[in-house]
């Protein structure tokens, strides 16, 4: 895709750590900026949006590379400077994630905003058609989604999302921008729950606790856990209970409560979303991961100063010393691991397993192809591989044969990669990709 018209000015509306992050990154590409948010009081009208601005220097990962580029930001409020709005090629919206409050800002926009500018609602799971509902025609056909990740200027992935009225071109030009001068991996999603990369990571997240939960009660060590969802699956070092600790419990509940909301029928994350009851009883107490300094894990420190870490083993609910992993070297990748007959190989075939199995039934309902899904899961969750080239890995048939073998159904795409020739979701050393279609068709970006 090509732009129509650059974006050559940028007003961010909400100066909170997302739209902090997106107002950063813009300026660092040389863009001007217009960074507004809520009015502060009578004497000091900015205070608010110059606080958040100070936080430009103080951040952990820095937001700029070179202080000097918050040159480019301007400030203001909603309340006194919105018709400044009128300036800029895109209006992005990154608000607290309410309908209510996204959708009076979008009607206030619409009033203030130049003909044929570009606005997006950067949210991580508010339906774009419950905003856009009865609002003008210019505003549905100028409106689309953008889900960037946090840290906004760390994290390759950003999702768009158009609505059904979203004009082509205009989807074109802000993925021009946010590929282009920005940098970004641009990820196309469908107006889904979650979207594309959430909705699956949340699903491997829910899923998995519950599965790891009973693995740990049947005695596998909280760390084999996470050492058996890492490296050999190639997902991140976190695993899955230092992943939840990164992210938050208290933010995983939230998650769990939008998708019982938003969740089709029927859908099989439906039944893992009420947390296991140890892990309740966790975020009951306010031990919910990094942020409160304890969570699956934590950094306990001594007399002397040095710090130990320590693991709260959920057979006993209690805190202990650090165990090294155990996985046999048979365990050590995932075609090995998936189908090994132990303790290890049949928690990582219902966590992993199942979560490749889930994402290969989601298609085409949260993307039109596999690479939009595969990218999604390394620019967003920092997977080595995505879903279908994790399948590809261990062998499709393996997978289909072994869900035959329980009695389970085989998702569609699956079963167009079993019929394929090459029997593969990729073929030409990945410069191919299975379309839904059943035909092979050249990867966007390879040549």
């Amino acid at each position: 895709m090509t732009a129509s018209k650059d974006i050559a000015s940028v007003a961010v509306i909400g100066a909170g750590t997302m739209g902090l992050g997106i107002a950063a990154l813009c300026a660092q590409a040389g863009v001007k900026v217009l960074l507004l948010d809520r009015a502060g009081p009578a004497d000091d009208r900015q205070k608010h949006v110059r606080a958040a601005l100070e936080k430009l220097s103080s951040a952990r990962p820095p937001m700029l590379d070179d202080p000097a580029h918050a040159k480019r930001i301007q400030i203001g409020n909603v309340e006194d400077d919105l018709a400044r709005i009128a300036e800029a090629d895109w209006v992005c919206e990154a608000v607290f994630e309410d309908l209510g409050i996204k959708r009076d800002l979008h009607a206030a926009i619409e009033k203030h905003r130049k003909p044929g500018s570009v606005i997006s609602t950067n949210t991580s799971g508010i339906p774009l058609r419950a905003i856009a509902e009865g609002m003008p025609e210019r505003f549905r056909r100028d409106v689309l989604v953008t889900h960037f990740f946090n840290p906004v200027k760390v994290m390759k992935l950003v999702e768009l999302v158009p609505g059904a009225d979203t004009d082509p071109a205009t989807l074109a030009r802000l993925a021009a921008f946010c590929g282009g001068p920005l940098g970004k991996g641009v990820v196309y999603a469908k107006d889904t729950v979650n979207f594309v990369a959430n909705r699956i990571g949340c699903f491997f997240m829910l899923h998995g606790l519950h599965q790891a939960v009973a693995a740990v009660e049947g005695g596998l060590s909280m760390e084999t856990v996470d050492a058996a969802l890492d490296g050999p699956v190639g997902l991140p070092s976190t695993g899955l209970f230092g992943l939840v600790d990164l992210i938050g419990v208290d933010v995983m509940d939230f998650v769990a409560r939008n998708l019982a909301q938003n969740l089709p029928a029927g859908d099989p994350s439906r039944g893992v979303l009420e947390f296991p009851a140890k892990v309740r009883r966790m975020a009951e107490r306010g031990q919910l991961g990094r942020k409160t300094g304890a969570g699956f894990y934590r950094l306990a420190k001594a007399a002397d100063g040095s710090r130990t870490k320590e693991t709260f083993d959920l057979a006993t609910e209690s805190w202990r010393a650090e165990q090294p992993a155990r996985l046999s070297t048979g365990e050590s990748e995932a075609g090995s691991l998936l189908f090994a007959d132990t303790p290890t190989g049949r928690l990582a075939w219902s966590v992993m397993g199942g979560t490749l199995v889930y994402a290969a039934g989601l298609v085409p309902e949260i993307a039109d192809d596999i690479v939009n899904v595969d990218r999604a899961m390394r620019w967003g969750y920092a997977w080595r591989m995505g879903p279908f080239e994790l399948l590809d890995a261990v062998g499709p048939e393996r997978v289909a044969a072994r869900l035959k073998a329980e009695g389970r159904a085989v998702p569609r795409m699956l079963d167009l990669a079993l019929r394929a020739k090459p029997q593969a979701f990729y073929a030409e050393g990945g410069k191919r990709f299975l379309g839904t279609d059943g035909a092979f068709h050249p990867v966007p970006g390879t040549s």
